[in-house]
């Protein structure tokens, strides 16, 4: 499958992906994925096929409502769990859970939450990180310069300003499939 998803990633859809492309260090074997900007639903395909030319597993949450008949077993078998966004449970807590279950867990998120236009990003994916006790790896849907930069691990700190203005300089300047989104 990774010579197709290499097929289709780099001839057909012209791609190309820079910056941090190990994922077989010990510290990256758990991570919160950041992906931005997340403005359209072509944003989840190339994820998956940037998985797959990496051979690198991830995994995901999404809203339940995705995960009905007939695409759900298509999210669950691509590595998705469906989250019920109305619910009083602690998702932080429960998603960092994960981490101390698994040998090897990635879970990648939308900072942003959505695909429309944010003026700010959720902070849950910054707390699952610290909780878990895992770094953060950023990387860009850029579909001006059809490019997928990934960042170094970093791990969050003590100070959320600092390290949302450290994030926010990674992703300057990229704009998503729908740039009035990004």
């Amino acid at each position: 499958m990774q010579w197709l998803a290499k097929f289709i990633y780099f001839k057909i859809l012209g791609w190309k992906v820079v910056g941090n492309t190990d994922f077989s260090k010990d510290e990256v074997k758990k991570a919160v994925i950041i992906a931005a900007p997340h403005t359209s639903w072509h944003d989840f395909y190339i994820g998956v096929l940037l998985r797959a030319v990496l051979k690198v597993k991830t995994n995901f949450v999404g809203k339940k409502e995705l995960f009905v008949f007939p695409i759900g077993w298509l999210f669950r078998l691509l590595g998705g769990a469906p989250i019920d966004r109305h619910t009083k449970e602690n998702k932080v807590s429960a998603i960092a859970k994960l981490f101390s279950e698994k040998e090897e867990f990635r879970m990648a998120m939308s900072p942003e939450g959505t695909r429309k236009k944010v003026e700010k990003w959720r902070t849950g994916f910054y707390y699952i990180a610290k909780e878990a006790k895992v770094p953060i790896i950023m990387f860009t849907l850029d579909f001006q310069n059809k490019q997928n930069k990934i960042s170094e691990p970093f791990y969050p700190t003590d100070n959320i300003e600092k390290d949302f203005e450290f994030m926010h300089a990674f992703y300057k300047d990229v704009k998503g499939k729908i740039p009035e989104y990004s």
